[in-house]
């Protein structure tokens, strides 16, 4: 049987030089979640521009954590569908760095990525990733892809579809995200569900919780009745 799973993390360090390592909790569920010992994990990068720099703390931290680590390059190499779908449908699981989330989005759709990852969600393969990689498995995410040194205005970005919500990362890091949120769901029907770092949203066969990996950490629902805005810790 086919079992759909996804662990979207709001946020979190994992390990970069000077910064601690915070989603260690997190990604040894979604190891679990995988029933393998060793299983392969596929990185891509695209959101923060294909950073050699992160590729290296990602295949550290889960390399540490018992993973076999792959990474997708889509930017500087083109690859065949074939290739993508080799690469995709091989992992255990699949893990979308953090960054920018609307170009990484577009970018997935002009090379079939994301018609790709949708089929991944039906092969028993673990969906997972931290901001951006949070976002990409909803149907919108709270996004500072167009974010400039004069104004840090965060949009609403079109992610794959695959959770029927609005995700937040860094709902407890970064201030403006919370005055952000309560505006963007006047306009948004349905929920968010808001994710402080160190939260993430796990589901599997349509089963939701919040796991964290830090005590104070916490995931939200946010939506408008009738006039009123809530927030509502899960």
């Amino acid at each position: 049987k086919q079992i759909k799973k996804i662990v979207a993390i709001g946020g979190g360090e994992i390990g970069r030089p000077g910064y601690p390592v915070e989603t260690t909790k997190i990604d040894l569920e979604i190891k679990r979640l995988t029933g393998k010992k060793k299983p392969k994990l596929l990185f891509i990068p695209t959101a923060s521009n294909y950073s050699d720099f992160y590729v290296a703390v990602v295949k550290k931290h889960f390399g540490k954590l018992g993973f076999i680590v792959d990474v997708l390059y889509t930017l500087r190499v083109k690859k065949t569908k074939k290739e993508l779908e080799n690469a995709v449908f091989s992992s255990d699981v699949i893990y979308v760095g953090g960054g920018n989330t609307l170009r990484m989005m577009n970018h997935w759709r002009k090379i079939g990525l994301d018609k790709i990852l949708t089929k991944a969600y039906n092969k028993n393969i673990v969906l997972s990733g931290v901001s951006a990689g949070a976002i990409c498995w909803c149907k919108y995410g709270n996004s500072d892809s167009r974010k400039t040194s004069s104004g840090n205005s965060l949009i609403r970005v079109r992610g794959l579809g695959l959770l029927n919500l609005l995700l937040c990362p860094h709902y407890d890091k970064e201030n403006n995200r919370k005055k952000s949120l309560k505006e963007m769901m006047k306009r948004t029907s349905g929920y968010a569900i808001a994710l402080d770092n160190c939260a993430a949203l796990k589901v599997v066969d349509g089963v939701a919780e919040i796991i964290t990996s830090k005590k104070t950490a916490a995931g939200y629902r946010a939506y408008w009745k009738k006039g009123k805005y809530y927030c509502e810790r899960i």
